[in-house]
Parts: structure tokens; C-alpha cells; sequence
């Protein structure tokens, strides 16, 4: 049996529209229901996007200590980057505006402009995101249509690698450091080759040595729990 009071690392493959706190709920909930555990802390290292998939690492009980070590490793994603417009939120929670032509661009120039962004980069968050501003997440001063200003942050860009390109579509494999954004860079890839771009797939392979293969479904993750 699991010591989920002393601690234990879970992997969890989370699918789409979950965000990565209604997988810590949704585990805690479990704990509680299948194991009586009334006070078991469960906390999940890194954030994933609502519309991301793909490996979400939780910690249960004395072991969510580590969290902050496990998050500061590096991060590998793939996905595709939609050229020819753009979204507020750049990805698909929000509606495709600024449509441009992309029929002149080439495989090489999309691998060039990639190119341009590993090593040490500032970049933008987008303002859909979890990050406080004045004591408030930006995506819901955004969501008001407040005007808030971002400030950039330093990120460290390992891998930026074009898979195939099947325009619109760009299948790509990132990897980056600990805050950074992948819409951020699909936005940026997007205004670099002047015809804007958003993020339309994003899945998360590997934190660290954390491995997305070993993950299993919440579901599983139950089922397993009734076995024991």
C-alpha cells in the first residue's frame, strides 16, 4: 500500500479541459473517499493549460515539499503552432482574429525563425494567464477587458525543433526552462514570420526525469486504488 501520508510522487497523463487543479482535486477527493484520508495534502508540480495535455506531476503528503525542486528542472512539450492569425489568449480559448496569408512561407524560413529563439530569451506572458498582477490573476483582469501591463521575464529556450510543416500546422518539440509560456512562443514564432500564430495543440512529454510514458489516467489511477 501507497504511504500517501509520508508521500508520494504521482504521475498523472492529463486530458484536455481538466485544468491541473481539478486533477489535484480530483486525486484528493479519491484519497479521501477509497482511503479515509481526510488531511493528506496533495499539490501538482507545474501548471498545465486547460486545453494542454500530457504529464502533470503530483506530490502527495510530505513529499509536496520537493515540488519546488521538481518544478525548477526542465520541461519538454510538442504541439502545433496554427500560422496566419492570431487569438487574445494565443491558443484556442479565445476567437481567431488578424488572418493573414501564409502561402509564401517555406519550411526553411519557419525553421530559421525557430532557430532564432533557443538560448536566454525575454519573453511576454500572455495576459491569459495565471500570473498576479497587483494581487490579481491576469487572465481574469483580461477576461474584464481590463488594461494591465506584463512585464517580461528571462527564460531559457534548449530546443526549439520544427517536426513538420503542413501550413497552416506546425508540428514542433520545445525544450525550455521552468515559466516558460509555449503560447507565448507560438504568439512570437507567429509575429516573427510576420503573419501571426497561436497555439493549437500542446502535450507535455517530460519534467526532469519525469517521463510521460510512465503517467497513467485518473482513472487508472483509481482503478488501482481498489485493488489494493
Amino acid at each position: 500500500m501507497p504511504n500517501f501520508l509520508e508521500g508520494e510522487i504521482l504521475l498523472i497523463n492529463k486530458p484536455k479541459h481538466w485544468t491541473s487543479f481539478d486533477i489535484v482535486k480530483k486525486v484528493r477527493s479519491i484519497l479521501y473517499h477509497k482511503l479515509g484520508l481526510k488531511k493528506v495534502k496533495v499539490g501538482h508540480a507545474g501548471t498545465l493549460d486547460p486545453l494542454a495535455t500530457g504529464l502533470l506531476i503530483l506530490c502527495t503528503g510530505k513529499k509536496t515539499k520537493i515540488i519546488e525542486s521538481i518544478q525548477s528542472t526542465k520541461k519538454e512539450y510538442s504541439g502545433i503552432i496554427q500560422l496566419g492569425g492570431t487569438t487574445p489568449s494565443y491558443d484556442l480559448e479565445t476567437a481567431v482574429e488578424n488572418e493573414k496569408s501564409y502561402d509564401h512561407l517555406e519550411p526553411s524560413q519557419i525553421s530559421a525563425a525557430a532557430n532564432s529563439f533557443i538560448g536566454s530569451i525575454h519573453q511576454f506572458p500572455p495576459k491569459f494567464s495565471a500570473i498576479k498582477i497587483d494581487g490579481q490573476r491576469a487572465y481574469k483582469a483580461a477576461r474584464k477587458g481590463q488594461d494591465i501591463e506584463i512585464k517580461s521575464k528571462i527564460v531559457q529556450i534548449d530546443q526549439f525543433e520544427i517536426v513538420k510543416v503542413d501550413l497552416p500546422e506546425v508540428h514542433f518539440k520545445v525544450v525550455c526552462s521552468k515559466g516558460t509560456y509555449i503560447r507565448s512562443l507560438a504568439h512570437d514564432l507567429g509575429e516573427r514570420l510576420k503573419v501571426g500564430g497561436y497555439l493549437k495543440e500542446l502535450k507535455r512529454n517530460g519534467i526532469g526525469e519525469y517521463r510521460l510514458e510512465d503517467a497513467i489516467d485518473v482513472e487508472d489511477f483509481e482503478r488501482q486504488l481498489q485493488s489494493l
